[in-house]
């Protein structure tokens, strides 16, 4: 196993691609999508995807930091029941209200049980962290999850309806 490799137990899924007018795959995040906490704005990023396996259903969007020093890392934002004729979310769809969310689709609560995406926050000198923001795509039109589950409940519900992940790695570094 590789240490904080996300996917590392998960099942192998069929790779597609994701890309952001935000943040480029690998670079550190803008100050908009930083927390608040650390003079950010806690916007979501723009993401656009495409190639998904034939047969998808629906998508899910998940921000994971598994560099957090909470021994289970930390759950950024996390979205469900995407519709498969969706493959872009504009910058900010994950604010207060989820206006920009297609219809169907909504935020589960993130680690500080938010509704929202929260931005980028490493503990000062704690170095760089990584955050995987995925695409999941489905088999199922629905996931099936209440509204006020986890990220965590989420993705271990989604594990056995996974056919390809498209992942884009952004970074964050509090220096102090």
């Amino acid at each position: 196993m590789t240490v904080n490799d996300p996917f590392a137990r998960l099942p192998e899924a069929a790779a597609f691609s994701v890309t952001s007018r935000t943040v480029a795959d690998g670079a550190a995040w803008p100050l908009a999508q930083r927390s608040g906490t650390t003079g950010g704005k806690d916007i979501s990023p723009h993401l656009s995807w495409s190639g998904a396996p034939e047969g998808t259903k629906s998508y899910a969007v998940t921000v994971y930091d598994p560099d957090a020093p909470t021994g289970s890392g930390f759950w950024h934002w996390a979205v469900a029941d995407i519709p498969a004729t969706v493959t872009e979310l504009p910058e900010g769809a994950g604010d207060d209200t989820g206006a920009g969310l297609p219809e169907g689709a909504f935020q589960l609560p993130n680690d500080a049980r938010a509704t929202r995406f929260l931005g980028a926050a490493p503990p000062a000198g704690h170095g760089p962290h990584r955050y995987f923001v995925v695409v999941h795509a489905l088999d199922v039109d629905t996931i099936g999850v209440p509204a006020d589950a986890t990220p965590a409940v989420l993705g271990f519900t989604m594990a056995s309806h996974i056919l390809g992940r498209a992942v884009l790695t952004a970074t964050a570094e509090t220096t102090g």
